[in-house]
């Protein structure tokens, strides 16, 4: 005999899953403020919480100057995260400086932890992001305009320009990691044996090894 449940009794499982995922979340924060304990030897998902706190903690004046740009890729990223700001630990929240030289490049790069969104303090840039479908979104953006590069994805800003460019970053994490794909697959540290490389990028063992000198650290 087929029996019709009644509305309540249909939702009821469904309702029971949700509010047990829910509570079973772990929330964002727990308690006013977590200042990170940078020095502790203990590491947890995020840092551990020092007992004692002051405003400093929740201060940098970090992005205030333009960055040095005199490298081979002619920019220069500062950090606002927490590894300089210890009472952003759990807040979820961070920023970045990013200035360029004429012609610099922030190469190619992902963050795993964040968005990240760009506004432009000064000059104008070429910048854009690869989905997984292999698409480039790409756009020039100038002073007073905004970018979104989505998480995880590929991305990277180029000034063209014949004077100097600066954005500000904001990303969703309080550290959302980088990782710059040429320096991650030919400087990492045990290195990537070259024939994986060589496969991969359809080149000679000599370029491979050429390309490897030119990225290791100084």
């Amino acid at each position: 005999m087929n029996m019709k449940l009644p509305l309540p009794a249909l939702f009821a499982a469904p309702l029971a899953f949700f509010f047990f995922a829910v509570a079973a979340a772990d929330p964002d924060l727990l308690q006013d403020v977590c200042v990170a304990d940078l020095a502790s030897g203990i590491k947890v998902n995020g840092f551990t919480c020092k007992s004692n706190f002051s405003a400093n903690d929740f201060f940098f004046d970090g992005l205030a100057k333009p960055g040095a740009t005199n490298n081979s890729l002619g920019s220069r990223v500062t950090g606002a995260n927490v590894q300089s700001i210890p009472g952003l630990n759990t807040l979820g929240v961070s920023l970045s400086r990013i200035d360029y030289a004429p012609d610099g490049l922030n190469p190619p790069h992902t963050h795993p932890r964040a968005t990240e969104i760009v506004f432009v303090l000064d000059g104008e840039l070429d910048v854009g992001f690869i989905t997984t479908a292999n698409v480039l979104v790409s756009k020039s953006i100038k002073k007073g305009e905004i970018f979104v590069f989505p998480k995880g994805l590929v991305h990277f800003q180029k000034n063209n320009g014949k004077v100097p460019a600066a954005v500000i970053s904001a990303f969703n994490s309080q550290l959302p990691g980088t990782q710059s794909i040429a320096a991650t697959l030919f400087a990492a540290s045990p290195p990537v044996p070259d024939n994986v490389l060589t496969k991969a990028f359809q080149i000679e063992t000599k370029e491979v090894k050429k390309i490897k000198s030119k990225l290791a650290p100084k």
